[in-house]
């Protein structure tokens, strides 16, 4: 399926050493023509780091996509009732937003627009980037793999000899798993070799 037209949402958590990957394929969604709508968790719209300025973060959004991003939980949960977006992907998902998620915490305004699309029944992606995947989150991404409307982006370990629980999503792989995630089939293989 194509995502021409479609109002495709990214909401990006914490792991701020992935938003270059993760810019890189919002800029590829926006050139396949979807409408694309970003939101923002608490933390990630307001930590600085030493892989960029949140400020900077917002306005790049806005400049590629032409649409303000999703900043509050008030704003976020209009989604839902408005039925405004086909499908969302979480990109990068933190283990603190995967825990949240599996046990059902709606405290950020991207676990709110998450919820808004299980609400409509509509798919929800994740692109995990993660220190704990391997041990203490390793059970929420059983339970969320085993969850209707939620499919994964591909994921391996991204250092195994370093951080041997590490796993990060294959972020170039998105856009596929997005077309997939429509037609209601996960992107295989879900485990990947590492980048």
């Amino acid at each position: 399926m194509t995502l021409s037209g479609k109002n495709v949402g990214v909401a990006l958590t914490g792991s701020y050493c992935t938003f270059d990957k993760v810019f890189l394929q919002i800029e590829r969604l926006v050139q396949e023509k979807a409408n694309v709508y970003t939101i923002f968790s608490d933390r990630s719209q307001i930590t600085d780091t030493r892989f960029g300025k949140a400020e900077d973060f917002l306005n790049k959004a806005m400049s590629i996509t032409g649409n303000d991003p999703i900043t509050t939980i008030v704003d976020a949960e209009k989604l839902g009732p408005k039925n405004i977006l086909d499908i969302i992907v979480i990109a990068p998902c933190t283990g603190n937003t995967l825990a949240k998620m599996a046990n059902a915490i709606t405290d950020s305004p991207v676990l709110m627009a998450a919820k808004g699309l299980l609400r409509n029944g509509k798919p929800i992606v994740i692109a995990i980037a993660t220190n704990d995947a391997l041990s203490n989150n390793l059970k929420n991404i059983g339970l969320l793999i085993n969850t209707k409307s939620i499919y994964f982006v591909p994921f391996g370990q991204d250092n195994y000899m370093g951080k041997p629980y590490s796993m990060i999503s294959h972020f170039n792989l998105i856009v596929p798993t997005l077309e997939e995630a429509l037609e209601g089939r996960q992107l295989q293989p879900i485990l990947m070799p590492p980048q």
